[in-house]
């Protein structure tokens, strides 16, 4: 049978066209993709489970092609998802059909160290390790440290507000950058704080960092650098019991101790990291916890005797001690090596990230065990125990029929969970498109109102990663509301907002 398919209209190919030719003016050849071949390398972010080819990439190399770029997409109402190195786990450089995905690889420079004043200027595609990196010559170091840290982006960094396992004591991103340089959707290029500590007025800094790339795009960050710590020591504790090493967590930080890192590996991920690189972790315990300390030697000397005081109260079975800096990196070789160990033993492995109260941190992995019979999916669970902040792996098949969609519904129950004991539904990770739809469990009508209308003042034509943290989207003049559905809005020749 020959199934004759309808011919694309003409004039939005010649609009489609047009918008092309100009977009082809204000970058070099090199750095504007169209081809399908070209468009595959960008259709998903680290959440591969959903795909979409993009109109168009851009690669801008300044700040001026940004703004013109931005600005010819205002002018042909295109919309823009803008990108750093692809590693975010929300789906939220996930690109529309109809719009521009802005690479921001190719700004990868670090433009000045002032040691000074402690503070580092880069654009945003350079790497989170290589800050680090940068400075380690003259004893500084870049606190926050995702397990991807070596290739994400600074800049993906602020736009989801990342964390990593130091982030206990150091804080989360919002805690370690000092300024921005943004382009609004007009081509606007504003910058906000500096150099300096702290700002006068509105914390604009704090709106735009954790924004998702929705209210501008982010050309220039300046980051806080810190003296490295004189001392540093290290603890692995193994328990029998889940419950056991939740209620060591929660004597930890009650005791008024404050670890650099606070770590959280269950059975099934100690086993599978222990497969993968062999870090000496014990392997007859149900939870394990790796406990970092820093400071004067005589500060890390005396928390880690009360540290290893406090777990062998809550009845733990491995207590050690790193007796050197090569014992130490073992430690964390496992922990760092988590997500990968995962992929070797599933075919295929959703990451999400919930963050709770402490105090229930045995009562959700205990839920979670149950939620993981129910759905008939196995989850692995490695996570930043000291402030909450949840990452269960859930193993699956993608070939297999309907396994995704049975690991949505698991991933969308241990969220809702974390949300009903008093958490949120993410610590670093972002909303993004993975859990658009379940914002009205933490947020009412009003809630999602008040945050829209702070998108709204940035982007008022709805132009900046529409699809994306708000499942209702709202005009921003409030004649009503629409809901998005996969990043489409129905009745296009309606306004957006």
């Amino acid at each position: 049978m020959t199934i004759t398919m309808p011919k694309p209209d003409e004039r939005v190919l010649a609009e489609r066209d047009s918008f092309l030719l100009a977009l082809a003016g204000l970058v070099p050849a090199e750095n504007l993709i169209a081809d399908r071949v070209g468009l595959k390398a960008y259709e998903c972010d680290a959440l591969s489970a959903y795909r979409t080819l993009p109109l168009a990439v851009v690669l801008p190399e300044t700040t001026a092609e940004v703004s013109d770029v931005l600005r010819l997409c205002l002018d042909h109402d295109v919309k823009v998802v803008p990108r750093g190195s692809g590693t975010g786990l929300s789906g939220g450089a996930l690109p529309l059909e109809d719009g521009v995905l802005l690479g921001l690889g190719k700004f990868n420079r670090i433009l000045e160290v002032d040691y000074d004043n402690r503070c580092a200027t880069v654009q945003p595609g350079v790497t989170n390790l290589s800050i680090s990196q940068a400075v380690s010559v003259a004893g500084f170091y870049y606190a926050p440290d995702p397990s991807s840290q070596i290739a994400c982006s600074i800049g993906g960094n602020v736009a989801e507000n990342s964390g990593g396992v130091h982030c206990l004591k150091y804080g989360v991103t919002t805690n370690n950058i000092l300024g921005l340089e943004i382009v609004l959707m007009n081509g606007d290029v504003v910058r906000i704080g500096g150099k300096h500590m702290d700002s006068d007025g509105y914390d604009l800094l704090g709106i735009l960092t954790g924004s998702e790339g929705l209210l501008g795009v982010i050309t220039e960050v300046t980051v806080r650098i810190l003296p490295k710590p004189s001392s540093v020591g290290a603890l692995l504790l193994g328990f029998n019991d889940l419950a056991e090493a939740g209620d060591c967590v929660a004597r930890i930080i009650a005791d008024g101790i404050i670890p650099a890192g606070l770590e959280m590996m269950d059975k099934p991920a100690v086993h599978a990291t222990e497969d993968y690189c062999k870090a000496g972790y014990p392997l007859d315990v149900e939870a394990l916890l790796i406990c970092e300390l820093d400071g004067p030697e005589a500060e890390v000397e005396e928390l880690s005797g009360r540290v290893e005081a406090i777990a062998r109260d809550c009845a733990a079975t491995t207590v050690r001690r790193a007796t050197s800096e090569e014992e130490r990196q073992r430690f964390w070789l496992g922990r760092k090596s988590a997500f990968p160990a995962v992929g070797k033993i599933s075919p295929d492995y959703y990451c999400i990230d919930g963050t709770i109260p402490r105090g229930r941190l045995s009562e959700v992995l205990k839920r979670m065990r149950e939620l993981s019979k129910r759905h008939g999916l196995g989850v692995v669970n490695v996570f930043h125990a000291g402030d909450g902040n949840l990452h269960p792996l859930i193993m699956y098949d993608a070939a297999r029929d309907g396994d995704l969609e049975k690991t949505e519904a698991l991933a969308a129950d241990i969220l809702t969970l974390c949300v009903e004991v008093g958490g949120v539904l993410s610590g670093e990770h972002g909303i993004g498109v993975e859990k658009r739809d379940l914002m009205g469990t933490m947020f009412n009508e009003d809630d999602l109102k008040q945050q829209q209308r702070v998108k709204c003042a940035f982007d008022p034509d709805g132009l900046l990663n529409p699809g994306k943290v708000f499942p209702i989207l709202h005009r921003c003049a409030e004649l009503g509301h629409m809901h998005v559905h996969k990043g489409e809005l129905p009745f296009p020749d309606l306004p957006r907002f």
